[in-house]
């Protein structure tokens, strides 16, 4: 089970979730509660260790924009977070970073992981970052194929559940982590990775 752990803005939180076994750290670049500098974000990239993918989260710029904070980060790959088109995929392609396309289901949302370039596809709440749960059972009707990831309501307290129902390739978790908003519980960073592995394991 792939386990991301997003928002992260403190070198104590990138350690937490390195040694919580996290397969991928986020950081979000634009306005957000979970904002932070692309220069800081560019330190602490730095003490990542390359087998834990370093994320760049980003929505509401252009795709030039957003690969050139990319760039700037030092990240292994640039989640596009919104309803970016698949030109703006196109236009990053060939950049030394992998490509993440987040989207909230909706009618006629493609599922098909790669479908617009992308490595990884992430399917969220309506409501990013808002730590809403949403209906994950409308994904029975037309599962997502290929590497997804889950988002969106996710908790400690949820993840086995919602590993169980929609069974994805793995999980993504933000606000699920928090003790105030913005501001990561690293013991809830570490009982999160702990549950999502156990109930993957469960099959």
């Amino acid at each position: 089970m792939f386990v991301k752990l997003c928002g992260l803005r403190t070198e104590a939180d990138v350690a937490v979730a390195v040694d919580a076994g996290a397969d991928a750290v986020g950081f979000v670049l634009t306005s957000s509660p979970r904002q932070i500098d692309a220069d800081l974000v560019r330190g602490l990239v730095a003490a990542v260790p390359s087998d834990v993918l370093t994320v760049a989260v980003v929505r509401g710029i252009s795709a030039a924009e957003a690969g050139e904070l990319a760039l700037k980060t030092g990240v292994r790959a640039l989640q596009l977070h919104g309803d970016y088109p698949k030109e703006a995929f196109d236009e990053l392609s060939g950049l030394p970073f992998q490509l993440v396309r987040a989207t909230a289901l909706g009618p006629g949302t493609d599922v098909r992981t790669g479908a617009f370039g992308e490595e990884l596809l992430l399917i969220d709440s309506p409501v990013a970052g808002s730590g809403e749960q949403w209906d994950i059972t409308r994904l029975a009707a037309d599962p997502p194929t290929g590497k997804w990831v889950l988002a969106g309501g996710l908790a400690p307290d949820t993840v086995a559940e919602a590993i169980n129902v929609a069974r994805p390739w793995g999980v993504d978790v933000s606000s699920g982590i928090e003790s105030s908003r913005g501001v990561k519980d690293h013991g809830r960073m570490r009982e999160f990775v702990a549950v999502a592995r156990a109930a993957a394991r469960r099959g």
